[in-house]
């Protein structure tokens, strides 16, 4: 007996819309958009990597803003995946039984909310709180990715939409509370081992 919801009355309609035009676009934006989705997730680590590199020239503070960001991403990601295992929607291609660009998962690999649009968001805002050129930048990329997940086939708009939501709240929370009072744990950090991950020198 499959319990699983069917989140196809929500927006099917735009999903199977924008399943169709990816058909009809040419076959270059569409192995683009592709690889985009598949591989696109290592751009905001190396993302993340940048800030971390720029904020240690700024002092320990600013260092360890800057390292926390990963964290954080790990920590929306695991709010974005139990509120899948408890919604538990089937993906749009096994409930609408559509062909798509990327391969339809099996049952059970949940579609509600995108992991990688709470990823990409989770990273954007955090990042904001590093730099605000490179947050910019990674919330470009953040929509690019949530967008290219509903063209690859892989989920419903609603599903990047409220998986940017989840990603982009778990971030601004954190990430809020860790700049209230960073001085006193980075000031502690610093006369650790850590310390070179802090500050450049």
């Amino acid at each position: 007996m499959n319990l699983a919801y069917d989140g196809s009355s929500i927006d099917g309609g735009l999903y199977t819309d924008t399943v169709d035009l990816a058909h009809r676009a040419p076959g270059w934006l569409d192995s683009a958009v592709s690889a985009w989705s598949g591989y696109g997730l290592a751009l905001f680590a190396v993302l993340m990597l940048a800030g971390w590199w720029r904020a240690r020239r700024e002092g320990a503070t600013a260092g360890l803003m800057a390292l926390a960001v990963p964290v954080i991403v790990v920590l929306a990601y695991c709010v974005n995946d139990a509120v899948k295992l408890v919604v538990r929607e089937d993906r749009p291609c096994q409930s609408l039984h559509v062909t798509t660009l990327e391969a339809c998962p099996a049952p059970g690999d949940w579609s509600f909310p995108s992991n990688h649009a709470a990823l990409a968001f989770a990273a954007a805002v955090a990042l904001l709180f590093v730099s605000r050129r490179l947050g910019v930048t990674t919330l470009v990329c953040a929509v690019a990715m949530a967008a290219s997940r509903v063209w690859v086939g892989a989920h419903y708009p609603h599903d990047v939409a409220v998986g940017a939501l989840v990603g982009a709240l778990v971030a601004l929370v954190l990430a809020t509370a860790l700049r209230r009072r960073p001085e006193a744990l980075a000031r502690r950090l610093t006369d650790t081992r850590l310390r070179p991950l802090l500050v450049s020198s």
